[in-house]
C-alpha cells in the first residue's frame, strides 16, 4: 500500500505540457511486462559438435585427395659450363672477349698469331709436292728397270748361242779351249746381270706399292705428305678460337690482348644458355609415383610468382649419401633412420620463358605425379571382413 501511494503521489507531481505524451513507466511498474527470451542452448550444442566434424571431414578430404603434387625447395638451376682453351700455343693478337658478355655459336672469341702456322703450312705444301715428284721418279725408275731386264734377257740369249757355237767348234777341234771358257764365263755373267735386272724391277715395283699403275696421290708417301699438310692447315685454323655454343662469357676479366698462352690451358668459361635443367633433391618418400616424362613447374627465387614449365628427365641412380666421399656405415648399434634424398633432373623449357636464367639459382619445384593418396589401407578392412563372413556363410 505504501508503494502504491508513493507512485500516485509521484504521478500527481508530473505536469504534462499540451501535446506531450505520457512518459513510459519502468518495467517493474508496467502493468504487462514483456517476457524474457529463452536461451537457445540447442543451437549452441549443434554448432559445438558440427564445426569440429566439418573441420575433420574437410581435413580428411584434403589428405585423401592430396599427394598428387610433390614439392621441394632443395633445387638449383644448372647450365653447362665449358672451359675455353686454345689448342695451339701462341700470342693473342686479336680478342673479342668481354667478361659477362653474350656470344653466339661460331662467334670469334680471340685469334692467336697465325704467322708461324702459316709458314708450317707452306712447308707442308712443299713436302707434298716433293712426295708427288718422288712417286713420278719411282715410276720412271720402274720403267728403266723393265728396260734393263729386257736388255739383260737378250744378252743371256746371245751368250747361250755363242756358248753353243764355241762348244761345237771346240768339239771339232777348230776352236781353242780358251775361247770356250770365255764363252762360258760370258754366259754366266749375262745370267747374273739378268737376275740383277729382275731384282731391280721387283724393287722398283715395291717402291710403287706393288702396283705399277698406282695413282700418284694413292702412294703411301704422298698420303703421309697429304696428312701432314692437313695437320698444318688444321693448326692454322685453330689459331682462330670460336664460341662452341650460345652463352655468356665468364671469368675472363684477366684475359687481355698480347697474352702468351699455352696449348689446352683453360683461359675462361662459357656458360651455355640454350639449355638448362634443374637438379632437385626429393625425399625418397616423395618418389613413389614419380616417373620420367611427368610435367612440373619451377619457380625461381629470383622471379617469384613466375612459374616455368619443366619435364622430369631422369631420377638419380642413388641417394646423395651413396656418392659422398665417405659413405655412411649404418651397421652400428646406435643407428638412426634418416629420410634420404635422391636427385631428380628436370629439363627446363627455355622456349617458354624470356627470363634471364643463371646457373646456380635456387628454385622451388612442383611435380605433377597424377596420383593422389587415396583412402588408407584400413578403409578396405570392412570389405575383407565382409568377404570372410560371406565365405563362412557359403560353407554352412
Amino acid at each position: 500500500m505504501n508503494a502504491m501511494a508513493k507512485a500516485e503521489g509521484d504521478a500527481r507531481k508530473l505536469e504534462l505540457a499540451p501535446g506531450q505524451a505520457m512518459p513510459a513507466l519502468p518495467a517493474a511498474l508496467s502493468p504487462n511486462p514483456a517476457p524474457q527470451p529463452k536461451k537457445r542452448r540447442g543451437k549452441r550444442l549443434v554448432l559445438m559438435f558440427a564445426l569440429p566434424l566439418l573441420l575433420a571431414a574437410g581435413g580428411a578430404y584434403v589428405w585423401v585427395t592430396g599427394g598428387r603434387y610433390q614439392e621441394t625447395d632443395n633445387a638449383n638451376l644448372q647450365q653447362a659450363i665449358v672451359s675455353i682453351a686454345a689448342q695451339k700455343a701462341g700470342r693473342v693478337v686479336e680478342t673479342h672477349v668481354v667478361d659477362n658478355g653474350m656470344v653466339k655459336s661460331g662467334d670469334v672469341l680471340f685469334v692467336i698469331d697465325p704467322q708461324p702456322y702459316r709458314i708450317a703450312l707452306e712447308q707442308a705444301d712443299a713436302a707434298l709436292a716433293a712426295a708427288r715428284l718422288s712417286v713420278e721418279q719411282l715410276r720412271s725408275a720402274y720403267s728403266q728397270a723393265i728396260a734393263q731386264e729386257h736388255v739383260a734377257s737378250g744378252e743371256v740369249t746371245y751368250m747361250k748361242t755363242e756358248f753353243a757355237r764355241q762348244s761345237d767348234l771346240a768339239g771339232k777341234g777348230i776352236s781353242s779351249r780358251a775361247l770356250l771358257d770365255q764363252a762360258q764365263r760370258n754366259l754366266t755373267k749375262a745370267r747374273d746381270e739378268e737376275e740383277a735386272a729382275r731384282e731391280a724391277v721387283g724393287g722398283a715395283l715395291a717402291a710403287l706399292g706393288g702396283k705399277p699403275d698406282l695413282a700418284t696421290d694413292s702412294h703411301p708417301s704422298v698420303l703421309a705428305a697429304v696428312a701432314a699438310r692437313d695437320k698444318a692447315a688444321w693448326d692454322l685454323e685453330q689459331t682462330t678460337v670460336r664460341a662452341p655454343a650460345d652463352g655468356m662469357i665468364s671469368q675472363a676479366a684477366s684475359f687481355k690482348l698480347g697474352e702468351l698462352i699455352g696449348e689446352n690451358t683453360p683461359l675462361f668459361s662459357l656458360v651455355e644458355t640454350d639449355e638448362a635443367w634443374v637438379d632437385a633433391n626429393f625425399k625418397e618418400t616423395q618418389l613413389t609415383h614419380m616417373k620420367p616424362g611427368q610435367t612440373a613447374e619451377i619457380e625461381l627465387d629470383t622471379y617469384p610468382g613466375q612459374p616455368i614449365k619443366a619435364t622430369v628427365e631422369a631420377i638419380g641412380a642413388g641417394t646423395g649419401a651413396e656418392f659422398s666421399l665417405l659413405p655412411a656405415q649404418n651397421a652400428t648399434g646406435n643407428w638412426v633412420k634418416v629420410t634420404q634424398r635422391i636427385p631428380v633432373r628436370l629439363k627446363v623449357d627455355t622456349g617458354d620463358t624470356d627470363l634471364a636464367l643463371r646457373t646456380g639459382m635456387s628454385a622451388d619445384v612442383t611435380v605433377d605425379t597424377g596420383v593422389a593418396r587415396g583412402l588408407p589401407r584400413f578403409a578396405a578392412l570392412p570389405e575383407s571382413v565382409a568377404g570372410l563372413f560371406g565365405t563362412a556363410n557359403a560353407a554352412e
